[in-house]
């Protein structure tokens, strides 16, 4: 079987460094800045990065209508930190005119973790996935303040005296909301890998 093609948002944010994970575990990757570029991708990586900011590039690059379009036909997506900001169906703090996809059933808050000098990082459980905790690195990280019925939360970390989800799925889509490609642990493009596998049959 050939290897599942990726793409990798690489309008802003850490695109460089998704590419290099998901080829290390077998996948084909190709950078996505214009319409053309999702034609042959089987799924989508949203990096981090600034999601007011990848919302108007998404916008003024025409991806945006046509990004959509695609994840409403249900093709998979791992959206991080800004990532899952833009596929959330709810933007708590986001500005009027800001974009999102709406393809998981989250309200989620922008920097609620705190600024840049309130950045932490911890070991969390992942539902499902074997091996140890996965290291997550926190960086003006999003909070889900409502997951859906239909959403499934796989981990979530404690931060004042509260449990606060942050990775979640439905469906095809995959949202964390911390940077899982700067830990460089796989496993979360490794499950965006088998959904696009069991999409080709």
């Amino acid at each position: 079987m050939s290897r599942p093609t990726v793409g990798v948002l690489a309008l802003q944010g850490d695109s460089l460094e998704h590419a290099e994970l998901l080829r290390s575990i077998g996948a084909e990757v190709v950078e996505v800045r214009r319409p053309a570029e999702l034609d042959g991708v089987g799924a989508i990586v949203i990096p981090g990065g600034e999601s007011t900011t990848l919302s108007l590039l998404l916008g003024s690059s025409g991806l945006f209508e046509p990004l959509r379009a695609r994840l409403e036909e249900g093709m998979p997506a791992l959206g991080t930190c800004a990532g899952m900001i833009l596929l959330a169906r709810e933007i708590l703090d986001g500005r009027p005119d800001q974009l999102s996809f709406g393809v998981i059933d989250l309200s989620v808050r922008r920097n609620a973790f705190g600024r840049q000098l309130d950045s932490f990082e911890a070991d969390l459980d992942l539902a499902g996935a074997a091996g140890p905790p996965m290291h997550a690195v926190f960086i003006r990280a999003p909070v889900v303040e409502r997951a859906g019925p239909e959403v499934e939360v796989l981990a979530s970390v404690e931060r004042a005296g509260r449990s606060k989800p942050v990775v979640c799925r439905q469906g095809e889509v995959i949202v964390a909301a911390f940077h899982p490609e700067l830990s460089g642990d796989p496993r979360l493009h490794q499950m965006l890998l088998e959904r696009v596998q069991a999409r080709r049959g």
